[in-house]
């Protein structure tokens, strides 16, 4: 897998906007990258940035209706990236913050 596959995008969420302090970014991330892997992808997608450690979440489909159809979503995984303290701050998500 490359590594410029693994991130998929940012999660913009008001949690994950509040966990921007501590200095931890959330990401949805391939559902088959592991945590080594998320963290090569991390520090090859942003220059400058060390990452100290990473948590995935496995995020369950939900089902969902159209009429009387009843299908379900797909499944994702988040990752939720913590960052050490000499590290750079992860450029994409200063512009939302502000």
């Amino acid at each position: 897998m490359n590594l410029y596959d693994v991130i998929k995008k940012p999660v913009i969420t008001e949690s994950s906007m509040g966990q921007l302090e501590a200095g931890k970014y959330v990401f949805e991330v391939d559902t088959r990258a592991h945590k080594l892997l998320i963290k090569q992808a991390v520090e090859a997608a942003f220059e400058g940035v060390k990452v100290a450690n990473v948590n995935t979440i496995n995020v369950k489909p939900k089902a969902k209706r159209v009429g009387r159809y009843t299908g379900f979503t797909n499944k994702t995984k988040k990752a939720i990236i913590t960052l050490t303290a000499d590290s750079k701050a992860i450029e994409l998500f200063a512009a939302e913050a502000e």
